[in-house]
This record gives structure tokens, sequence and C-alpha cells, in this order.
């Protein structure tokens, strides 16, 4: 059955991408650049700020420590523990494969990427409660998750495990500091 899934993933994978273009590659770089999302990010903290007033600093320090341990668990629980090389360090699909920029570490399973923003937008999703702002974070953090497809430094599954976990841990976070937070007067 692991044989299969692995083989199934190796597929999707080398279907997906190689869907690619030169216009896409510049698109999908910026994707997963650690810093290219810094004005979505500065709207965040203004609406959160606007919306929560002095609770700001908690729910950003709430945000914090989703990516934390999202960054933490996908790297210490999963990567170094299933030691899955990533599609771009796999030299048996180096010459079917698409790499945009550098391949990153050596293992892949699970996407810190996916795991980081999926957790992020969850959290804020449950923060904001409204459908149109979730419906969004979650194609943001699809989008960035996809990139790491597209670029050819993780399989669909170590994105989907990533999301996984990382919407579990956004989850979680969400219903501890909402119950502490929500203790004390707005």
């Amino acid at each position: 059955m692991i044989d299969y899934l692995i083989q199934l993933d190796t597929k999707l994978f080398l279907a997906l991408n190689g869907a690619n273009s030169p216009f896409w590659d510049s698109i999908m770089y910026f994707a997963s650049g650690k810093l290219s999302w810094l004005l979505l990010y500065l709207v965040i903290i203004f609406f959160i700020a606007r919306e929560h007033k002095w609770k700001t600093f908690w729910w950003l320090l709430a945000i914090a420590f989703v990516v934390l341990l999202a960054d933490q668990i996908s790297v210490q629980a999963f990567k170094n523990v299933f030691q899955r090389l990533r599609p771009c360090h796999n030299t048996d699909l180096s010459e079917f494969i698409h790499v945009v920029g550098r391949c990153g570490g050596k293992y892949g399973f699970i996407s810190s990427h996916a795991a980081n923003t999926f957790g992020v937008a969850v959290f804020l999703s449950f923060l904001f409660n409204r459908k149109w702002v979730a419906v969004g974070l979650l194609v943001w953090a699809a989008f960035v998750s996809y990139s790491r497809i597209y670029l050819g430094v993780h399989y669909p599954g170590d994105v989907l495990a990533g999301a996984i976990v990382g919407a579990g841990i956004g989850s979680a976070v969400w219903f501890v500091a909402s119950k502490i937070l929500n203790k004390s007067k707005k």
C-alpha cells in the first residue's frame, strides 16, 4: 500500500511539476519567498489591531506560536523521522523535473511552507470569523503550497500532509488562545 501511494505521489508530482513555463517560474518563486507576502502580513496586522485593540499583541504572539509549532513539528517530528528525499534530491527523477531556485534541505516530508501557511490561515479564519476572509486565506495557503510542487521541492503528499498538520496546529492554538483571551474584558 505504501509503495502504491509513493508511486501515485511521484506520478502526480511529475504531472504538476511538468506543467511549467518561464512566466509561472517567476510567480511561483515569488509565492514561495518568505518575505514576498510582507504587504499581506501588514494588512492582516492592521485589521487585527483595528478589530481587537489591546489584544493585538496577544493575537500576534499566538500567530507566532502557530508558525513556531508548525515549523518545528514539520522538521523534528516528520522530516527528521521519515527522511523522505525531496524530489529535487531524488537522482532517479533529476532528468524529469523542473527545479526553480535552490532545492533546500535534503528531506521534504512534510512541507514546512504548507504547515506554516495553513496553520496561519486556519488560525486567522477563526480570528476574523468571516467566510470570505477564510476562503481568501485558504486560497493563499493553497497557492503558496502548490508553488512548492511547481518549484520541484515537494511532492503533493508532502504538501497535503503539511496542510493537515498546519491546519490542526492552527486550530489547536486558536482553541487555547481564544479560551484565554476571551476570558479577558474586551
